[in-house]
């Protein structure tokens, strides 16, 4: 059997369980498990083993019952980079590429050395994309899962991106008395009592500590805002990602907190997404 034969069978298979889009990940299930690209696959001349064809199989039934997709094939594209991801790391997502752009854009102009500081930093995909398109920069992630360290570490040595720092602890605690021209974040944001209505894809399978922001979601845009000043430079700035609904309260704890000149970006879908702020 061919390799794209193998994918038309995966994709009937997928559309059987019910995924909403069972073509375009019957194609990455063939790509990602076989490591092979677009073209190759749609060249219709590599073959698949027996055994090759029966774990693919496998794995297809596996997405159907509910399994993340990228955890299946242990790889994700975020901002040009290919992160490693599995149990125990979150998931990065398409929308938190503009948490990038709105970084680079915003302090890619600065004079160097930056520091920048990625709070809740998970698989590193922020810190890792931050650091691969501002070279001059030294890019701290913290996080408190130490999962999510293995992974960043993984991470960052697979896309030989040298100008990283990896810490693991509660948000602030392991950079001691370091100070940042940016301390970026996409923190847990999700109501506690929110967590049992996501997808089964995500409630099921991504740590929740990394999605439970606690009664009303906001716990550590309270923490953060709180506890930033003296990790900031005299003009450094704040950048979250933020929930939908969320921006009146979360521009309120900012102020509350002396930041000023508070801006929200929207997203491609028109959402508040980003929220930033300066001291």
């Amino acid at each position: 059997m061919t390799a794209l034969d193998k994918m038309k069978e995966i994709a009937a298979l997928l559309k059987r369980g019910g995924i909403e889009d069972p073509a375009r990940e019957a194609e990455m299930l063939i790509t990602g498990i076989l490591h092979i690209s677009r073209t190759e696959l749609y060249a219709g001349d590599i073959s698949v083993r027996e055994d090759v064809s029966r774990h693919i199989t496998d794995i297809a039934v596996r997405r159907t019952m509910g399994e993340p997709i990228q955890y299946l094939i242990g790889q994700v594209l975020f901002y040009g980079l290919t992160l490693y991801v599995g149990k125990g790391v979150l998931i990065p997502r398409p929308e938190t590429e503009l948490l990038v752009d709105e970084t680079i854009q915003q302090i890619g102009l600065r004079a160097s050395p930056l520091t920048i500081l990625d709070l809740c930093t998970g698989s590193g995909c922020i810190a890792l994309a931050l650091a691969r398109h501002l070279t001059e920069a030294i890019v701290y992630g913290v996080d408190s899962s130490e999962a999510a360290m293995v992974y960043a570490t993984q991470n960052a040595l697979a896309n030989d991106i040298r100008n990283v720092r990896f810490k693991l602890g509660d948000l602030f605690g392991p950079v001691g008395s370091l100070r940042f021209d940016c301390i970026v974040s996409n923190p847990p944001y999700v109501r506690h009592d929110e967590i049992e209505t996501l997808q089964v894809e995500i409630r099921e399978h991504e740590p929740v500590q990394a999605l439970d922001g606690g009664r009303d979601g906001l716990d550590f845009y309270r923490k953060i805002f709180r506890d930033a000043a003296p990790h900031l430079v005299g003009n450094g700035i704040i950048i979250l990602e933020m929930g939908f609904g969320q921006a009146a309260a979360i521009r309120e704890i900012a102020m509350r907190s002396g930041f000023t000149g508070v801006n929200v970006i929207k997203d491609f879908a028109g959402i508040e997404r980003i929220i930033a702020a300066e001291r």
